[in-house]
């Protein structure tokens, strides 16, 4: 069963229009959809049929090691599995397999399940294990294993012995990202590019046909270790570019589920007899992302002055309706060591906005490009609240909407000046989330935006060996405390996870990362 949230805004700075319609939403927002747990179940689960999922972005790469972004992480997930998961309130157990640390958290064994296979039926073995992971150490990419690994082997028939150079506090949170996921050894004898193309692995599903620039189909493995399930026979990830089709597909009854309901239709959903809203907590945070490298925005105190410049609370109220809460720290709730309730966010001040752009190399103001993705109606109108609330401060801002594909690459490719974005973590632990956007030489250059800062660098190092409890807790608050005061982002809100389902649906399981574990969905008869 999922976890619902109850949203807890501060104070509402908005136009009384704006305001009474967030009202509104709120009001209805205690109906269905929160009652009616999609992921509840009547009767017994119904064995076959063919689940049509609406998604705003296509599955183009299945490469595990070398994938981030949602579109194709939760397609991969449903592939490849790890050896240890979290579930849909982020605790995490065994999965492949069972697994014992030693009491200096150097070792760790992992006994995989008896009868374990993969999907063309051959039996996992711990070298499979040993090649998957050893793998993805060397590839790297976005979700390195970045854990003082010292040896991997197995050591056993159905054993494999990790052992590290020094303790690593998030290692088994690390372990437990779709990126971890277990393949054949050798890629089952064929080459990486052609092993990609057509995948093996442990998941609940099977690629059955696939358009890089269109949909996936998924047919059920007959091999999966959880008995009966899925209970589905196909599973279908239709390709909707605009959220809008998404919805009215769905009460067509062309699509059976969609992952993104916009938060301004959130009540109108719930309130269809039809359809069934499913709103959960989740691991992201809505931001603004500043390329450091671009020269205003190199500059702390612009950056300071655009955060002061910014009513996030009105923001929230305005584009969520009440369904987020609003952020003054990176880390979501949700997410161990949180410091939303302790950090001193910079708050909404025109005036001292005015007085640290005055204390900037740029006094008098300048023009600047806020790159958006376009098909998403949020943040349409979080980008034109943005442009208005800037030219308070002489900050002429050109809004470029781009195809989502098109703005991936412009923001990989550091081409832009600042934009509207996400972060999301992968894993329950913080040091994820936090490596992601504050890691100077990771992956990603601090989230695209080069920031670096030597004090937070040095605590994200100290945070991965530091031991759960205070201490460790003090050393994220810290990072958070610092972000907030630097602001190579600002965070706006954390938004729920809002995806529907028609009223077929039943087992719909989200977990906290946005992902929806579909071994547990089933179709009722119609």
């Amino acid at each position: 069963m999922r976890k619902s949230i109850a949203s807890r805004p501060r104070r509402l700075a908005l136009a009384a229009a704006a305001l009474s319609a967030a009202l509104v939403l709120s009001a209805c927002a205690g109906g269905s959809g929160d009652d009616a747990d999609p992921g509840a179940t009547s009767g017994e689960p119904v064995v076959g049929g063919t689940l049509a999922f609406g998604r705003v972005a296509a599955v183009n790469n299945l490469d595990l090691n070398q994938q981030i972004t949602a579109n194709n992480a939760f397609a991969i997930d449903k592939i490849f599995e790890p050896l240890v998961a979290f579930d849909e309130n982020g605790e995490i157990g065994p999965w492949l397999a069972e697994h014992d640390e030693s009491d200096d958290g150097l070792v760790y064994t992992f006994t995989l399940r008896e009868g374990l296979q993969f999907s063309d039926g051959t039996e996992v073995a711990p070298d499979d294990v040993v090649f998957s992971l050893n793998r993805h150490i060397e590839v790297g990419g976005p979700l390195p294993l970045t854990a003082p690994i010292a040896s991997l082997e197995a050591t056993g028939e159905r054993e494999v012995t990790i052992t590290l150079d020094a303790p690593y506090t998030p290692f088994l949170s690390e372990l437990s990202g779709f990126s971890n996921g277990i393949f054949p050894a050798d890629f089952g004898g064929v080459d990486e590019e052609e092993f990609f193309q057509n995948p093996v692995g442990t998941g609940p599903f099977v690629v059955d046909e696939w358009d890089p620039n269109g949909d996936i189909s998924f047919v059920k493995n007959e091999h999966y270790w959880q008995e009966g399930k899925p209970y589905l026979d196909g599973l279908v990830y239709k390709f909707v570019a605009d959220d809008t089709q998404l919805r009215q597909q769905l009460a067509a009854g062309q699509l059976d589920a969609i992952d993104t309901v916009p938060a301004a239709n959130a009540a109108e959903v719930d309130a269809d007899a039809s359809t069934v809203l499913s709103r959960t907590e989740g691991w992201s945070t809505e931001q603004v992302f500043f390329n450091t490298q671009r020269e205003q925005f190199a500059d702390r105190h612009v950056r300071r002055a655009i955060a002061h410049a910014l009513d996030r609370e009105g923001i929230a109220a305005a584009t969520t309706f009440d369904t987020a809460e609003v952020a003054n720290a990176l880390l979501p709730p949700s997410i161990t060591y949180s410091a939303n309730d302790e950090v001193e966010a910079l708050d909404f001040d025109v005036e001292a906005a005015k007085a640290e752009l005055a204390q900037s190399e740029h006094p008098d103001g300048f023009a600047v490009t806020l790159l958006v993705a376009s098909g998403n109606a949020q943040r349409a109108q979080i980008a034109q609240i943005l442009q208005e609330s800037l030219a308070q401060i002489d900050i002429e801002v050109e809004i470029e909407s781009l195809d989502i594909a098109v703005f991936r690459e412009r923001f990989f490719a550091y081409d832009f000046d600042f934009m509207l974005n996400s972060g999301q973590s992968d894993a329950p632990d913080p040091n994820g989330f936090i490596t992601f956007q504050a890691d100077p030489e990771g992956f990603s250059k601090s989230y695209w935006t080069h920031f670096t800062d030597d004090r937070v660098t040095e605590l994200m190092h100290q945070g991965r060996t530091t031991p759960n409890g205070d201490d460790r807790e003090a050393v994220y608050h810290e990072i958070q405390q610092i972000l907030a005061d630097e602001v190579p982002y600002i965070p706006l809100f954390f938004p729920a996870n809002l995806k529907a389902t028609t009223d077929r649906v039943h087992g719909f399981t989200v977990l906290p990362n946005s992902s929806v574990r579909f071994q547990d969905t089933w179709l009722a008869a119609e």
